[in-house]
């Protein structure tokens, strides 16, 4: 078996994967492709023009080469804060198959924010976007003894630049399936973003078990991923799952909104669509507005949060197709329980991907029964290795070959997983656990509702109850009598110990830039 190839059994359910004991990530992406024949294909589209798979592989070289005569060697950190195009592929495959640990970190963040990452990264060079050149040096100002060089991908000087002299062959750096091969930040919802290392067979399981086992992504589609590369999600629907299929990429560096969406839409009829509900949702109430053509769109996938039955119903209304919803994390690298085509639960996380055991378990680790919350754990080949620098919080999660993703669920009476928010986000409320997401899910039917966010918060006796954090619709005003109408509303169809005693009305709720809502900063609001 050749040092990049992965043998493959499709004959089984799952496929098995042998790697063989040399494996570079990037021989196997990138040069596996010409050999197969795919030179002339185009790997990416975006408004620079398409680049083929052939221009793709010998860039990477070129940066991969940049990258080593700049000083890096082999095992050094190189942080990235590089916007969405060619030149994220071409740093990010590059770097790997130098044998250099790539590290791409959100690319809206503020000055502070950089000088974490450069800090706890402990990386020995930066490469970032022109654009971003002023936050992310004032970020470095006090570091740059401690790292080595801080390039822009483009202009005068720059990496681009290096790599244009250098030379357009690279041999893959020895690498193991096992080996450290790239990083990923947690999206920080919680706390301070912690640095998650994988390996080299990490981008290949989730490419195989979710890419090609659930979402069956061909050689012919064009992948349209609303979703930036830094975030997990977007990592493997915009760049690493139409990558390993041989199909084309579409890709931009704006913020994602409704209309952007619609314009990559109709410019590139992209086939296979990720986005986030939030999106879906905004996606949904636009069309009522101005239609739009969505019918290239064969198959649609969401995560980053549960997607309600409502907005999942009316996308199939509006749009003509069906979302597969599903559950990932940046340490599991991409999504392990999903809905799949042919076998989808409007309001659930659907069922566990092959490859993947997934559980639910109690305070005390005892498996739950089913419709029981409890906290949900996967084991699978894409987990990650540990967080950096964090031995307790590694400890904690990740227990022997298993996750604890610190998500809580309930398998239901049909055998779909449900999703009932963070172990942090649960209310218990009358002595009973109540989940924000249900409550969240029945808010956004009504019609005067845009979106909604619910948190817990103590009551004249300091017992806990549910507070909802509500942005309306452009044509209706906060009221008395909404509030009102909204509170019957919850009555009527929740349990009655989970409708919200307070209505907050806002105008927009707090979120991540991967679109997951920041509830502690909505407890904040409360104080």
């Amino acid at each position: 078996m050749q040092a990049h190839k992965v043998h493959m059994d499709r004959t089984r359910d799952p496929v098995d994967l042998v790697f063989p004991p040399a494996f570079n990530a990037a021989a196997a992406f990138l040069d596996r492709h010409l050999e197969e024949g795919r030179g002339e294909r185009p790997a990416l589209r975006s408004a620079e023009g398409d680049v083929t798979y052939g221009a793709l592989a010998e860039r990477a070289n070129r940066f991969g080469n940049a990258l080593l005569a700049t000083g890096l060697a082999s095992g050094d950190r190189l942080l990235m804060v590089v916007r969405d195009g060619p030149e994220f592929f071409y740093t990010f495959w590059g770097a790997i198959k130098a044998g250099i640990i790539p590290i791409p970190v959100n690319t809206f963040l503020t000055s502070g924010e950089y000088g974490f990452l450069i800090e706890n990264s402990e990386c020995a060079a930066v490469v970032h976007s022109p654009e971003l050149a002023d936050v992310v040096l004032f970020a470095a100002e006090d570091l740059k003894a401690a790292v080595g060089s801080f390039l822009a991908t483009s202009g005068a000087g720059s990496l681009s630049d290096i790599a244009n002299e250098a030379s357009p062959e690279l041999d893959p750096a020895p690498a193991t399936p096992e080996a450290e091969c790239f990083w990923l930040y947690s999206s920080g919802s919680t706390g301070p973003p912690k640095g998650v290392i994988h390996r080299h067979r990490d981008m290949v399981v989730t490419s195989e078990r979710f890419g090609q086992g659930i979402v069956g992504i061909r050689e012919d589609d064009i992948v349209y991923c609303a979703s930036k590369l830094f975030f997990s999600y977007g990592f493997g629907g915009g760049m690493t799952f139409p990558l390993w299929a041989g199909a084309t990429s579409v890709i931009t560096p704006e913020r994602t909104t409704a209309d952007l969406s619609f314009d990559m839409i109709d410019r590139y009829r992209p086939t296979v669509f990720f986005g986030v509900p939030t999106l879906y949702a905004q996606q949904i109430h636009a069309a009522e507005q101005s239609p739009h053509d969505m019918s290239s769109i064969r198959i649609a996938v969401s995560a980053g949060e549960a997607l309600p039955a409502h907005v999942y119903e009316q996308a199939r209304d509006v749009f003509g197709f069906k979302i597969l919803d599903g559950i990932g994390s940046t340490e599991a690298l991409h999504i392990f329980i999903s809905n799949r085509i042919g076998d989808v639960k409007p309001g659930t996380s659907g069922k566990a991907v092959p490859g993947y055991d997934v559980r639910i378990v109690d305070e005390e680790g005892r498996s739950c029964a089913p419709e029981e919350i409890g906290t949900l754990h996967v084991r699978g080949q894409s987990n990650a290795v540990a967080y950096w620098k964090n031995p307790d919080k590694t400890e904690a999660t990740m227990l022997g070959d298993w996750l604890n993703t610190g998500d809580m669920y309930f398998l239901d009476a049909e055998g779909y997983y449900v999703n009932a928010g963070r172990g942090d986000d649960m209310l218990k409320v009358g002595g009973m656990w109540c989940s924000p997401i249900e409550i969240e899910a029945h808010l956004i039917k009504h019609p005067v509702v845009l979106e909604a966010a619910v948190v817990g918060r103590a009551d004249e006796d300091d017992l806990v109850k549910p507070e909802a954090f509500v942005v309306l619709r452009a044509d209706a005003e906060p009221s008395d009598e909404l509030e009102a109408d909204l509170t019957a509303f919850c009555k009527a169809g929740l349990a009655g110990y989970k409708y919200p005693r307070w209505f907050t009305f806002v105008d927009e709720i707090p979120k991540t830039t991967t679109g997951k809502i920041q509830r502690f900063k909505l407890r904040r609001a409360q104080q």
